[in-house]
């Protein structure tokens, strides 16, 4: 299993151009083979503040284009040791709570992240794909 930051779902959804050659072949590979793709439920929380500030443009209800986000990836939860594991990410990792998140989820789940965030990359904290 691989879990997608939220950038990539969005882009998966709107502009797959985006992606990278790499991305695209592990999320096509994870496809073929159903080892499942992935993302925290804060990625939930990202998509509905990108569509209320209008960076994403949904053809749908918001609750509707939710939903298919579910249908479409195991949503992880947050759970405590993800929650304990954001407070132990080193300083050169992002501070924004989402990404903490992310990131404190791929690694309590041992998944590698597919992101193309060069914060998180560099930190090298998380196994990452790009």
């Amino acid at each position: 299993m691989i879990l997608l930051d939220t950038h990539v779902v969005a882009w998966l959804a709107f502009d797959s151009t985006r992606l990278s050659r790499a991305a695209r072949a592990s999320i096509d590979r994870a496809r073929e083979h159903g080892e499942g793709l992935a993302i925290s439920d804060i990625t939930l929380l990202e998509l509905a503040a990108l569509a209320g500030k209008g960076r994403i443009r949904l053809g749908v209800s918001l609750e509707s284009f939710l939903r298919e986000i579910e249908a479409r990836f195991v949503v992880l939860p947050i759970t405590a040791r993800a929650c304990a594991l954001t407070l132990g990410l080193p300083a050169a990792y992002p501070k924004d709570p989402a990404d903490r998140v992310i990131g404190a989820t791929a690694l309590a789940e041992g998944l590698p992240l597919i992101t193309a965030d060069q914060e998180i990359r560099k930190a090298k904290t998380v196994r990452t794909i790009w």
